[in-house]
């Protein structure tokens, strides 16, 4: 048998090479190592300002509470003795009441949130100090390696470099879902909770109003209820289609399209949403539905919300290999140039269509509306 020749310069380039790699994976380290020392700091000062806070929501709540106390205590008393008080101070009673009990709420809302901050905080403090003994460990485990240059540095080398990756996909999920929590909340916070604590409050005023002054008066409270309430369940509704449209999984993207855009227009009076479905249409995969989802919510909120549009255009266009959606409406319009970089929906959109591979076309100018292109290459749902 002939032995086949080494070729001693392809070893020492191949040798070079995984030294190099090595030693630039060990870089690697400490500078994630460097950064998250950085970001540990930071956070610590975040935690501080946040027991801060909490601290002075307490004292404030404490006041608020003994406030709303001696306010209900006052509602009493003029309760009892309605006929010795002026209109003026009975209004007077019920709008203190009502305004301390809703500051109450926000105060006792605020100190959960502030509360959760602070676990969460210190959760991901312990997650980083961990993360930064991971990475010294890494660091010195590169050294070793680096010193007996065995044959398994390649894969060592890939080893890292996953751990890496994977480290920052972590990172940037916990980020995302922080993100999420942190508007979800404050949407309840500012929508239905405020109205909840409204209602509660109006609900005792109509029953005084019945005793008092009877029926008719009552029932113009009640109507006034329901506006509230029905506004309340507005906010509601839309933050369930925010967090994810249930019917999506059962009937697909364009079923799903057309009831929450009815469900939009009637819950924005005066505007008119056209959706035209163009083509073959068929299930995606679940991830490109979502996303196409998201894509239209986002743009018709913009227009609804923002551009201030009466009528608004959505068309799905499906081709085989690609669908094309286009959102059109004649509200007021923006310079794309000017909002692009401040406007983290269009950077969410842009992300998202980034990640589908896809293209996204901006089309506005102030007072000449908007329209929203995105053309989106399609993967079929796998029977």
């Amino acid at each position: 048998m002939t032995a086949k020749k080494v070729d001693i310069n392809s070893l020492d380039y191949i040798f070079s090479q995984m030294v190099e790699t090595m030693d630039s994976s060990k870089n690697d380290i400490y500078k994630i190592s460097e950064q998250n020392r950085q970001s540990l700091l930071q956070m610590q000062k975040e935690l501080e300002i946040v027991h801060s806070k909490l601290a002075e929501v307490l004292i404030d709540g404490d006041i608020l509470e003994e406030e709303t106390r001696l306010s209900r205590k006052r509602l009493g008393d003029v309760s009892k003795h309605f006929n010795t008080f002026s209109e003026e101070q009975i209004r007077e009673a019920y709008e203190q009441a009502n305004d301390l009990q809703i500051k109450l709420s926000i105060n006792r809302t605020e100190e959960r949130q502030l509360r959760e901050r602070r676990a969460d905080l210190e959760r991901r403090l312990t997650e980083l100090n961990e993360s930064i003994l991971h990475a010294d460990q890494l660091a010195t485990q590169a050294n070793v390696v680096m010193n007996y240059l065995t044959s398994d540095l390649k894969e060592v080398g890939q080893a890292l470099e996953n751990a890496k990756l994977k480290q920052e996909y972590r990172l940037r999920i916990i980020e995302a879902q922080e993100e999420e929590r942190k508007k979800l909340s404050r949407e309840i916070h500012d929508g239905p909770a405020q109205m909840m604590a409204n209602v509660l409050v109006r609900s005792d005023l109509i029953e005084r109003t019945y005793r008092e002054k009877g029926v008719d008066q009552a029932l113009i409270e009640i109507s006034s209820l329901k506006v509230m309430v029905r506004s309340a369940l507005s906010e509601v509704r839309r933050i369930i289609y925010d967090l994810r449209p249930m019917a999506l999984d059962d009937l697909g993207l364009v079923p799903t399209l057309k009831k929450y855009l009815m469900t939009i227009e009637d819950y924005n009076i005066g505007c008119k949403i056209h959706f035209h479905s163009i083509g073959d249409q068929r299930r995606i995969i679940t991830n490109y539905e979502i996303a196409i989802f998201r894509l239209i919510q986002e743009s018709v909120t913009n227009a609804t919300k923002h551009g201030q549009s009466k009528n608004i255009e959505v068309k799905v266009e499906w081709c085989t290999q690609m669908v094309t959606i286009t959102v059109k409406d004649d509200g007021t319009g923006f310079d794309p140039k000017f909002v692009r970089e401040s406007s983290f929906g269009l950077l969410g959109m842009q992300e998202r269509v980034d990640l589908l591979k896809g293209e996204m076309i901006v089309e506005s100018s102030p007072g000449n509306g908007t329209t929203m292109m995105f053309r989106i290459p399609l993967k079929e749902e796998k029977e």
